[in-house]
């Protein structure tokens, strides 16, 4: 039952996102979308156990967290930071399993799941301050412009 809950506040959280979202909104909300998406099909074809390393869950939770910073670097929001520590958890998870063999695996899988929790508010939250910022100022600049100073050759007049 509280799989089907998290999935619904965060389907809806990602619909709200991608109808109403800047940039980073629905970049947020296609990187969550892969990673359920992923999921899925890991546990349709392995049977996830959690006494072990768990290597499929690794791998998302690595493309998550490389996801989610990168977006944070890229995105101009505070919240994105947010996000990408909340991606990162999990990887703390899986490092403390494979330091400590004795950990629990209901608490190897806490330590994975917990986290995910936070990010349907966090979307839902952020798409509304897009929103508000959109109705107050009439712009809300998604991305940092950082090429044109990073490349020597540009000319700059």
């Amino acid at each position: 039952m509280r799989i089907i809950l998290f999935l619904a506040c965060l389907l809806g959280a990602l619909g709200y996102a991608a109808w109403r979202g800047g940039g980073p909104e629905r970049a947020m909300s296609a990187i969550a979308l892969a990673m359920v998406g992923t999921d899925g099909l890991l546990h349709r074809f392995v049977s996830v156990e959690f006494a072990a390393i768990d290597m499929g869950h690794l791998a998302i939770d690595l493309f998550g967290a490389s996801s989610t910073v990168l977006l944070a670097l890229c995105a101009y929001r505070f919240w994105p930071m947010f996000a990408a520590v909340l991606h990162l958890l999990p990887l703390l998870a899986h490092s403390t399993r494979l330091l400590d063999v004795t950990l629990h695996p209901a608490a190897y899988l806490t330590m994975q799941v917990a986290p995910s929790w936070l990010v349907p508010p966090l979307l839902v939250v952020a798409t509304w301050q897009h929103q508000r910022r959109l109705r107050r100022s009439g712009n809300d600049r998604s991305w940092h412009v950082l090429w044109p100073r990073w490349n020597p050759t540009m000319r700059t007049r």
